[in-house]
């Protein structure tokens, strides 16, 4: 069946902290109209049987085909996914069909494997499965396949024989998928992928501490439960969600929809205890279904858009990614945007339910991303090689790369965050954790099952605080700080090395923007969580990239929390005291660029 529409974009939701049931994808907005001279374009519904994961499982995608495209007349594909929960008509995937099929694109968007209509199991955007899936819709877009009832697609442009002109764009669990297809498939030639994660073990459990490189520590993190169990509980309510009888779609009757192996590595994490056997499996498995495990296989040129109000996939992530293609040399820039999974929505940002590729910088950004590397036009301007949304001035500022660390303060045994290691005052402070999370930043919950979020905070004596004195000028941060420090709990060495890594300490860093009336803001409500793996000796903390400016007058305050209603925190009670001396003391790094 084709339906002829007339090439109107819609139903992009607001962002939110999450929607029961909805896609769980780059932030959609309310319905609008599409540019001005959109192209017309059918929508014909297709089903596609591929083999992934053992199993053999039915794919449901709409076909959106421009008018005027036929085989004399050839156009490049987009191949685009839902998020997590949602489907190929969610509101959200849809309307990158719509959107491109509206500038001449062909548009083949599909519900994700699990979701919608779909069979087979979730699998995490495994490259083996979901990634092997996506190939086979590729196949299709090449004309070496046809759909189940037949449908070709002769009017694809081809570099060659069975190699479509095709890119990939969509968010979140839509973002993943375009680096594991590119992994498994090299047709691919463009991506953009937005608001997703390098590494799995580090988006449900993150340890800011001990990453050889990137984001992925060897020390098991700390759990984040709430964005973690919501994701399962939406994965496993596909029976409620998307009541299907396909077969393909259930698993067991202890994990219905998910993989084996994705339900044991939430059940562990929610378990609070890792022994090293398992929480080594843990982090294997979570790792195998991450970009971080196969970006080595990218060639795609890849254009990352993370978001700035994100506690789920923060800066961090994107930048991993980056480095990484960039290491290897693959094509890679990147725009740290404002809204992410936390909202942060601002009017002139990318919104395709308002139609505005064309006025939006990233939607700007995107169209040019495709036009060089689908339509090949080699004298298209990509942009910067990395930009970020600043909400102190108008537009984004651009760099070639992501700031480096430029700026030093010390933490002074008085409890003051100085710039100079000569100020710093000797004395040690003392905290210490209660049975109870004393600590806020979040709720991700919230937009859920509508609990309330209060402003973040700290309770006195389960947390220490280093505030800067009134700045002078303006303070510029674009990147992640990073903290080196060093505590002592003679409570957590005596069992650290118990073999369990839920026995080590954990610890919460953040720095807030204190005003000069005393009221704090904690940056997009971000926080750095931490498993330490030997309080014996001094560790680095990378805190989540900001990208904020603290104004004349305002201060610094540094803060160690002993936890955080967000995340599991200690096992037991664990004093912990910080030492500070002149010659040896916590310093706090901060990537600090020109102001304005």
């Amino acid at each position: 069946m084709e339906v002829y529409v007339s090439g109107a974009v819609s139903g992009f939701r607001k962002p939110l902290v999450a929607v029961a049931g909805a896609a769980l994808a780059a932030p959609l907005a309310l319905a609008g109209p599409a540019h001005a001279d959109a192209v017309p374009y059918t929508v014909t519904p297709l089903k596609f049987t591929v083999q992934a994961g053992g199993r053999s499982c039915t794919v449901d995608a709409d076909l959106y085909r421009p008018a005027g495209v036929d085989a004399a007349h050839p156009a490049p594909a987009v191949l685009a996914t839902n998020g997590f929960g949602g489907s190929k008509s969610d509101g959200s995937t849809d309307v990158i069909g719509k959107a491109f099929a509206g500038r001449g694109y062909v548009s083949l968007v599909y519900s994700g494997l699990g979701f919608g209509r779909s069979g087979c199991l979730i699998t995490l955007d495994d490259p083996a499965v979901d990634g092997r899936a996506a190939s086979g819709l590729i196949d299709f877009l090449a004309g070496t396949r046809a759909a189940d009832d037949g449908t070709e697609a002769d009017y694809i442009t081809r570099d060659g024989t069975g190699d479509p002109r095709v890119g990939m764009i969509g968010g979140s669990y839509g973002g993943a998928i375009q680096l594991a297809t590119a992994s498994a498939d090299r047709r691919v030639d463009a991506l953009v992928p937005l608001i997703t994660w390098n590494d799995l073990g580090y988006a449900l459990a993150p340890n800011n501490t001990g990453a050889p490189a990137g984001v992925s520590s060897d020390t098991p993190g700390v759990f984040k439960w709430q964005w973690t169990n919501g994701f399962y509980l939406m994965g496993e309510g596909q029976t409620v969600l998307n009541p299907s009888l396909d077969p393909s779609r259930f698993g067991s009757l202890d994990c219905l929809h998910f993989a084996a192996r994705a339900c044991e590595t939430i059940r562990l994490l929610n378990s609070g205890r890792y022994p090293a056997d398992r929480a080594a499996a843990m982090l294997a498995y979570a790792r195998s279904v991450s970009p971080v495990s196969y970006l080595s296989r990218v060639e795609a040129p890849t254009l990352l858009v993370q978001g700035q109000a994100d506690s789920l996939f923060n800066l961090n992530e994107a930048t991993a990614t980056y480095r990484t293609l960039k290491a290897r040399g693959t094509t890679a820039k990147m725009i740290w945007q404002a809204w992410g999974h936390s909202g942060g929505q601002v009017p002139g940002e990318l919104d395709l339910g308002q139609g505005n590729l064309e006025t939006s910088y990233v939607g700007q950004r995107v169209l040019a991303w495709f036009d060089r590397y689908l339509q090949k036009k080699a004298d298209t301007d990509t942009g910067p090689d990395f930009a970020y949304y600043r909400d102190w001035q108008s537009g984004y500022g651009t760099a070639a790369g992501v700031p480096s660390l430029s700026r030093k303060m010390y933490l002074s045994g008085d409890g003051k965050l100085v710039d100079n290691s000569s100020k710093v005052i000797r004395g040690s402070r003392q905290y210490t954790n209660w049975p109870v999370p004393t600590s806020h930043s979040e709720n991700s919950l919230a937009g859920i099952i509508g609990l309330p979020d209060p402003e973040p905070y700290d309770t006195k004596g389960t947390y220490l605080g280093w505030t800067s004195a009134p700045l002078t000028a303006p303070l510029d941060v674009v990147g992640a700080p990073k903290a080196t420090l060093k505590v002592v709990s003679p409570k957590t060495e005596r069992v650290q090395n118990s073999g369990d890594a839920a026995d080590r300490l954990v610890l919460f860093a953040k720095v807030y923007d204190v005003a000069p009336d005393g009221s704090r803001e904690l940056v997009n409500r971000l926080v750095s969580p931490v498993r330490v793996p030997d309080v014996t000796l001094p560790f680095t903390v990378e805190l989540p990239g900001i990208v904020h400016r603290y104004e004349a007058g305002h201060r610094l305050e540094f803060v160690i929390a002993a936890s955080d209603t967000a995340y599991f925190g200690n096992r037991g009670i664990k004093p912990v005291t910080v030492v500070s001396a002149p010659e040896d003391t916590g310093v706090l790094e901060l990537p600090v660029v020109p102001a304005g």
